[in-house]
């Protein structure tokens, strides 16, 4: 029999608390190689406070967190395991991409300098193969014209979309998304997760964080549905989306069947003014 290949990432017992209400509670979930794995849930169900402890952005109360088999967070010395230094933190981080609800662009700086300086300063890529790299990004993600701009000149999707192509630069291991839609205007939404759909073609592995339910069904290879800071249900998409296990993933996909009919309404009565 074959061994499954390591997974890129892998979260064993994961549990997080604030001020004593439990975020995460015991979760489990790994994430193979090229593998795009979205979470849904209600609000407050515990999806973003997981992909910011992946990217070690929050402390973790327990469990385990690993990239590529690597202990995130922690190394073992004498006997126990004692937290990892912040410089030491720094460097995992750098194997990995987060995007985030706001854009987090610095705004006195270009969209050339934004996406590139990571590469330059961190990551120790030349300054003319990070140039080279953040253009070809760029006419990926529809803004070939835009290198010279500052975000105060472009709409909140193009800045997101500035910001996925400042994430990818860097080629990270995995690349994780924190509802990259929430903070944008309706109109503009499509435009950002059309550039995730085509991320998604490349082979990059993958954690999205979204409510956007038509998006995960058409990108994910697989979901995860948390509720109450739990895995209740996860799937291959297919199985996900038309044969749910739990009575509460079948509450939850009802009343998002109830508004894409209430949505296509709406637009049929736009369409016909």
């Amino acid at each position: 029999m074959t061994d499954r290949p390591t997974p890129v990432v892998r979260v064993s017992n994961l549990r997080k608390t604030y001020h004593g209400t439990t975020a995460l509670d015991g979760v489990d979930l790994d994430v193979a190689e090229g593998e795009v794995v979205v979470i849904l849930g209600p609000s407050g169900s515990g999806k973003s406070t997981l992909v910011r402890c992946i990217d070690q952005l929050e402390e973790i109360d327990g469990g385990a967190i690993y990239l590529d088999d690597e202990l995130l967070g922690f190394a073992h010395r004498h006997g126990a395991l004692r937290p990892l230094t912040d410089e030491q933190v720094a460097r995992q981080r750098r194997r990995m991409g987060m995007v985030f609800q706001q854009f987090n662009l610095f705004p006195h700086w270009t969209v050339l300098r934004n996406i590139t300086d990571a590469a330059v300063a961190v990551h120790g890529m030349s300054r003319q193969d990070a140039k080279a790299r953040a253009e070809t990004l760029l006419q990926k993600v529809g803004l070939p014209d835009k290198a010279g701009a500052y975000p105060r000149q472009l709409s909140g999707g193009q800045q997101q979309r500035v910001a996925i192509a400042r994430a990818v630069a860097t080629r990270p291991r995995v690349l994780l998304f924190d509802e990259p839609t929430s903070a944008l205007d309706p109109e503009l939404v499509d435009e950002v997760l059309n550039v995730i759909k085509d991320l998604a073609r490349t082979g990059l592995t993958m954690i999205v964080v979204t409510h956007e339910m038509e998006f995960a069904r058409q990108v994910a290879d697989r979901c995860v549905f948390m509720v109450g800071g739990k895995v209740v249900e996860q799937n291959i998409t297919e199985e996900f989306f038309e044969r749910p296990q739990t009575e509460r993933l079948q509450r939850f996909l009802t009343r998002f069947t109830q508004s894409q009919s209430v949505n296509r309404e709406r637009q049929l009565v736009r369409e016909a003014q």
